[in-house]
């Protein structure tokens, strides 16, 4: 019989295909729907041809990257179909290989520098299991799942909100400015069919947890600056008998966002390097392991996309979410949502989940929605997560486990991998691109729920007169300084 869950946490970190992170784990274990002996679909000598070169996968990750590896919708295309692929306006997608992630490191659509600096072959480059203990032991000691893929061929917010919404209500691309300042009045983004938000109604149903100063997730129309929490008080809060929430959704902390180099964060985001989120998964799991709820709880961790790094699995045919048509609002390709993403890692985790366990089957970030409504009872929000499926048969033990580890245990970082280590990238301005412009309209959002209502039209016009990353942190830096101060002010 299965375990009552009471709580479902969801970790997501930023920016890594599965390949990346695990292809050279070597993990086995047993098949979670079959039972039988198998092993993790990771890499052997796969490679990339460019220039007529070929560039073989390594496990000689660079950390940090030295430039942020383009992952708009056109680079997806040109990594997974090749340099002279294109995509016609709502399509089809065009024949998928893999073939072509060298080629869009040397020179991608969407890149603002162009042509990346030094070995094009550092985008085959996957990190060695030493770089990654803490990934690695919960991969063994839990479920891991291979065939996890980003919702979405494209970047970081339409995929976040194919998490908490099994939908990106049309939005296809990395939003611009301009857009941004449109989105619902200033309200907030808004799903045809809402949000796992607003299908948890009970009093404090859920919660969001940031590590850094904001959470992507308050873009999302509904979500009160207030509403995001300090991680530091993570561990303490779900100790206390008394935790209500249902949905408990962890944000990194993003590091330096408006001058590009991502530095100081837990994200995992390439210009950083995986170290700090590394960090962040030890403190979440064994916060969560220690707590009183332990015996209830399911804890995801995945990544959002692929952030431009090779993986060697085609992207399956998917669900439509069927909200919204090809050519509506924010919906700049016509993509009608029918091919999944980039295949990125993901992590299963409760004490009724067997040790060594691989799950082979297809999951996709409404994978998300659909276990939340699995566990309490929800209806769909979309076509993508009603077809979606459930975490929750992986939780197949009769009885609790008492062998999962209290403690996660480094492990030295392997010799080839630090001798791949890049220097940081230096501090740069320049136009907005990205996911700065969206956290401009979370740090403007806040700035309203902030100020007096006579105060609107002086914010908006200061935040669509800013141009440049450095005026965007200058008023991102200001903006949560006051938020900040707010919270320590509160009881």
């Amino acid at each position: 019989m299965a375990p009552r869950i009471t709580n479902v946490f969801v970790l997501m970190l930023e920016n890594r295909s599965f390949d990346h992170m695990l292809g050279f784990s070597a993990l086995t274990g047993t098949d979670a729907a079959t039972g039988q002996g198998t092993r993790v679909n990771g890499l052997t000598t796969q490679s990339n041809s460019y220039a007529g070169l070929q560039y073989p996968v390594d496990d000689r990750a660079s950390n940090p990257m030295p430039v942020d590896p383009a992952h708009e919708f056109v680079d997806a295309v040109t990594q997974l179909c090749g340099a002279d692929a294109t995509y016609p306006l709502g399509g089809p997608y065009p024949n998928i290989d893999n073939s072509g992630f060298v080629a869009a490191y040397a020179y991608s659509p969407s890149s603002d520098e162009g042509n990346a600096p030094g070995d094009y072959g550092r985008i085959m480059s996957c990190q060695a299991p030493n770089n990654l203990p803490y990934l690695n032991q919960l991969a063994s000691a839990f479920a891991v799942c291979d065939n996890w893929f980003a919702s979405i061929p494209g970047p970081t917010i339409p995929n976040r909100f194919f998490a908490l919404a099994a939908s990106s209500a049309g939005l296809d691309h990395s939003p611009t400015t301009a857009e941004l300042l449109t989105w619902e009045g200033l309200d907030g983004f808004e799903f045809p069919n809402g949000t796992l938000f607003d299908r948890l109604t009970k009093a404090d149903d859920w919660r969001i947890y940031s590590d850094g100063p904001t959470a992507l997730s308050s873009a999302i129309k509904g979500i009160h600056p207030d509403d995001v929490k300090d991680f530091a008080n993570f561990a303490t809060d779900i100790r206390a008998t008394s935790y209500l929430p249902r949905f408990t959704w962890i944000e990194p902390d993003y590091g330096d966002i408006f001058l590009g180099t991502y530095k100081g964060g837990t994200s995992q985001h390439p210009l950083d390097g995986v170290a700090g989120g590394e960090n962040l998964i030890k403190e979440t799991y064994e916060a969560l392991c220690a707590s009183p709820i332990w015996p209830n709880s399911v804890l995801i961790i995945t990544w959002d996309e692929h952030g431009g790094f090779y993986d060697h699995v085609a992207p399956p045919p998917a669900r439509p979410p069927a909200d919204t048509t090809p050519g509506s609002k924010f919906n700049q390709y016509h993509f009608p949502f029918d091919r999944y993403g980039v295949r990125v890692p993901a992590i299963v985790i409760s004490p009724y989940v067997p040790a060594g366990t691989i799950d082979h089957r297809t999951y996709d970030h409404s994978s998300i929605p659909r276990t939340v409504a699995a566990a309490f009872g929800l209806p769909p929000l979309t076509d993508r997560d009603q077809a979606a499926n459930s975490v929750l048969p992986l939780l197949s033990l009769a009885g609790m486990r008492t062998d999962c580890p209290a403690q996660l245990i480094s492990a030295p970082r392997s010799p080839a991998a630090t001798a791949a280590i890049a220097a940081a990238p230096p501090a740069t301005d320049g136009p907005l691109s990205g996911n700065t412009a969206s956290f401009l309209h979370v740090a403007m959002r806040q700035d309203l729920a902030l100020s007096p209502p006579a105060q609107k039209h002086a914010i908006l016009t200061r935040v669509q007169a800013i141009r440049t990353r450095a005026e965007a942190k200058q008023y991102f830096d200001e903006v949560t300084a006051r938020m900040a101060a707010r919270h320590r002010a509160q009881p």
